[in-house]
């Protein structure tokens, strides 16, 4: 009996058990039967709003700079996936061109695409990061020293000493600027460039004023209203897709191509730092990364527009294209030395990026030199004809 006793409570703990772990498994695939269902609905995400920051070009419309800032703009946006849009907006649409680096600054506006030399007016610093003084390197060769040479650490130093709230990228190695466009016979030598009433921009003023010239500093698109009034009598702006645009082959039949006055520069697109800082560090990167890649696309529209437009200016404008003569270049040089003297005595600063960009340019340029080929040559033979400069 004890023992039926016993196998009776035994069994009994079984089915109590059993009956429990069945209400558990139950109570388990319950919630599992709940969750299925939900499992098979499509899942619904709050789409957010991306950031929309308004960047201003320094360019008009039919500036060939004004599409190379957009090659900027279109990189960021579609990498971006949606998240981050950049509406761009030409020349003057919120600030004149001259004040948009303290626009952004203050956060009037969020972004621009411009050059250096358009604030160079808070320091003579500033040109060193686009029209600063030669050194032997070309503009590909400078924009390496503002990439890897140190550049873009003295670059954000001169931003701090300035209290100006940016974050800055480089982007476009552009080709030495032509000495420019004149109504008569381009100066042959220094003495012949006294007495002119001239257009350029940043420390070049500084550069064509050591030289005897009048100069007046103004944004691309007052430039051919100050020829046609007289305000200037001779100009630069940057290439000949630009000039052409502009109609300086309507005002001026002589164009005088190369000069030291600003043989290197670079696009410097700019961003308020506060809302840069508060952007995710993938984003930051793709505003980093996107410079960049647009400074190759930059180059690769001027080889095509440049060459292009040079051919028209001579054969359907019937301008008068010559290469700078070495006696101007010599002029110029001098002048460097004596303004470069100044500058260095005035600003330890100046001074202190100019010694940085030289010992960059001492040895990069030096295996340039040693390194390229005779291209010239080369292309002489191969269309059989002998170059004229």
């Amino acid at each position: 009996m004890k023992t039926l006793e016993k196998n009776s409570k035994a069994v009994s703990t079984v089915k109590a058990e059993t009956s429990s772990s069945r209400r558990k498994f139950f109570k388990s695939a319950g919630t599992v039967a709940v969750a299925a269902p939900l499992a098979g609905f499509p899942m619904i995400s709050v789409a957010q709003s991306p950031v929309v920051m308004k960047m201003q070009g320094a360019w008009g419309a039919n500036d060939i700079f004004n599409e190379m800032a957009e090659e900027y703009v279109k990189r960021v946006n579609d990498m971006a996936g949606g998240r981050l849009r950049i509406d761009f907006l030409v020349s003057g649409s919120v600030v004149k061109t001259f004040e948009m680096m303290d626009a952004v600054s203050k956060g009037v506006l969020d972004a621009g695409h411009q050059v250096s030399a358009y604030w160079y007016g808070k320091s003579k610093v500033a040109s060193l990061f686009g029209t600063g003084p030669v050194t032997g390197a070309n503009s590909d060769q400078m924009l390496g020293w503002i990439q890897r040479g140190g550049g873009i650490q003295l670059y954000d130093e001169l931003l701090k000493e300035l209290n100006l709230n940016i974050k800055g990228f480089f982007a476009f190695p552009m080709p030495p600027q032509p000495l420019g466009w004149f109504k008569q016979s381009p100066p042959k030598n220094g003495a012949e460039l006294k007495g002119y009433k001239y257009r350029t921009v940043g420390l070049a003023t500084d550069l064509m004023q050591e030289l005897g010239m009048s100069v007046t500093q103004l944004p691309g698109g007052e430039i051919m209203p100050a020829m046609e009034r007289g305000v200037i009598d001779a100009f630069e702006y940057n290439n000949p897709t630009s000039d052409r645009r502009f109609g300086a082959q309507d005002v001026a039949k002589y164009y005088s191509m190369g000069s030291f006055h600003q043989a290197t520069e670079y696009f410097e697109i700019i961003f308020n730092k506060t809302k840069y800082d508060a952007l995710s560090p993938d984003l930051q990167s793709i505003l980093q990364y996107s410079a960049e890649a647009a400074s190759s696309s930059n180059t690769w529209t001027a080889m095509d527009n440049y060459s292009t437009d040079l051919q028209k200016l001579i054969v359907e404008d019937k301008v008068r294209v010559s290469k700078t003569p070495k006696a101007v270049y010599d002029a110029q040089l001098a002048a460097w030395d004596t303004l470069i003297a100044q500058l260095e005595a005035e600003d330890p600063f100046f001074k202190k990026v100019y010694a940085s960009q030289k010992d960059w340019a001492r040895r990069v340029a030096y295996y340039g030199f040693l390194a390229s080929a005779d291209d010239k040559a080369a292309y002489e033979h191969v269309f059989k004809t002998k170059l004229p400069f």
